[in-house]
């Protein structure tokens, strides 16, 4: 019995010893700093919503972001952390950022009454988009969205998170990268919706990875902000779309609908790494959606918030390049090896522009830095210049078998000298005209034409004008033939 008793007595005390050991051996490792690891993990799931929220963008007014005390913008870049959030999260501290569109186009009816009488009426129709706020300068809030979004608009309006709706502007374009960017006067924004929205935080769309989660937000079907998500399903990915090719993209299978264009595409760190521009559309298609890469987006938008915010100005005051051109699609680029642009194929007569390093041939590519395709996207452009004032073009000049980019300036010229449009010359639903090769009218030297197309804001020329309504209509072999005699004649 006396030796049960030692031998329990003796483990007692073994116990005891090695009890008060560790106890001293934790209170010196802590002393030391060393973290011990299971404690360390009760911290991290303890406190989630802290550490995620902190790699969230800010939900604060903009008036804190992105000022710099000078009329400059500076777009928000993350600053790498590898911290993720749930969608709830991303959702909550990204909503803010994102904002409805609302693009109120011009529409013409044509069409017959019951009695046979050949009816024709014009109507404004709202187009839906989104948009994101990348930043703010002195003076003015700005909004990243696609350009498709705000194409042909007679009006742009904006809706903010907490439903405030304001007139935007267009403060600069980038039609090949299908970027546009608006402004909203800083003045006009009330103090409450300042304090609603937030300034976007632009993720590196490099680093993303194939399978990554992300998260789309913008105003699907116009009904207002909504959430999808899903993976990146590719990078780098070419689309041909029906306002022309897109390259370079995100794919996702997140949804993107009709009125998600110009919205934020999301990594789960809250953090914009894509625009959303496109979707395939087919019964036999699923989960194929496109995004812009941030890191095209952020380039183009650093370039567009340089220049400064134009109205459009009356027609009496418009300014005019005092050239005749006309449109060189993709198609035609294609067939003629010729690049994509504006042609310039003759200088009106009489101009008071001073166009002279404005040459017959070039091909005009870009106005201001703002790439242009199409004669009616140049028009828009130009649409919001006075006559009298200094333009910079881009064009592509031929030399030999090839073509040099060259920078051009003109001074713009009266609608008196340098334009020959009349006010209603579309109100027939007619176009093309004076020296127009697709005009059945079109002469070489200039002569008989009706309606000149001349680098203005007037006409609706996208390079498939010219056809007469009624008897006189041109069939589309009529319209390739003269366009080849055209291309023949001025050919390099």
């Amino acid at each position: 019995m006396k030796r049960v008793a030692g031998i329990i007595g003796g483990a007692i005390l073994f116990g005891a010893v090695a009890g008060a050991s560790m106890v001293g051996v934790n209170v010196a490792a802590q002393r030391a700093g060393i973290a011990y690891q299971q404690t360390a993990n009760v911290i991290a799931e303890t406190k989630p919503q802290q550490e995620t929220a902190a790699a969230q963008p800010e939900n604060t007014a903009p008036a804190d972001n992105s000022s710099t005390g000078s009329n400059t913008t500076v777009i928000k870049s993350a600053a790498g952390s590898n911290i993720s959030g749930s969608v709830t999260d991303v959702v909550k501290n990204t909503m803010p950022s994102v904002v409805s569109i609302t693009n109120m186009v011009k529409y013409r009816q044509n069409g017959f009454s019951i009695f046979g009488d050949f009816q024709s009426y014009e109507t404004e129709i709202p187009a839906s988009g989104s948009g994101v706020i990348i930043g703010k300068n002195d003076t003015e809030l700005l909004i990243v969205t696609n350009n498709h979004v705000i194409t042909s608009s007679e009006s742009l309006s904006v809706t903010f998170v907490d439903d405030e709706t304001l007139e935007a502007e267009i403060k600069g374009t980038d039609v090949s990268a299908d970027i546009a960017l608006l402004s909203i006067k800083l003045e006009n924004i009330p103090t409450k919706t300042m304090e609603a929205i937030s300034i976007a935080t632009f993720g590196d769309s490099d680093a993303a990875e194939i399978g990554e989660q992300v998260v789309a937000i913008g105003n699907a079907l116009g009904y207002g902000q909504s959430v999808t998500t899903g993976i990146i399903s590719a990078k780098d990915r070419d689309i041909a779309t029906n306002k022309g090719s897109r390259t370079g993209l995100i794919q996702t299978d997140a949804a993107i609908n009709p009125g998600n264009s110009g919205g934020a595409l999301l990594n789960m760190k809250g953090e914009v790494i894509g625009i959303n521009v496109a979707k395939s559309a087919s019964t036999d298609i699923e989960g194929m959606c496109y995004s812009i890469p941030s890191s095209v987006a952020k380039r183009v938008v650093e370039k567009l918030s340089k220049l400064e915010t134009r109205a459009e100005v009356s027609k009496e005051e418009r300014g005019y390049l005092g050239v005749s051109v006309k449109t060189i699609d993709e198609q035609t680029a294609a067939s003629f090896d010729m690049p994509q642009g504006i042609f310039v194929y003759k200088h009106t007569e009489g101009s008071d522009a001073k166009n002279e390093d404005l040459h017959e041939k070039d091909i005009i590519t870009a106005i201001e830095d703002q790439s242009v395709t199409n004669f009616n996207e140049l028009a828009d452009i130009l649409s919001r210049y006075k006559a009298g004032e200094k333009v910079r073009l881009t064009v592509q000049r031929p030399n030999g078998d090839k073509y040099d980019e060259l920078n051009v300036e003109v001074i713009l010229g009266t609608a008196e000298t340098s334009s020959t449009i009349k006010d209603d010359s579309n109100s027939s639903g007619a176009s093309g005209g004076k020296n127009d090769p697709f005009s059945r009218d079109y002469n070489p030297d200039g002569q008989n034409g009706n309606n000149g197309n001349n680098g203005n804001g007037d006409s609706g020329n996208n390079g498939s004008d010219g056809q007469k309504s009624g008897d006189g209509s041109i069939s589309a072999d009529d319209i390739m033939k003269a366009f080849q005699d055209f291309i023949n004649q001025y050919q390099r």
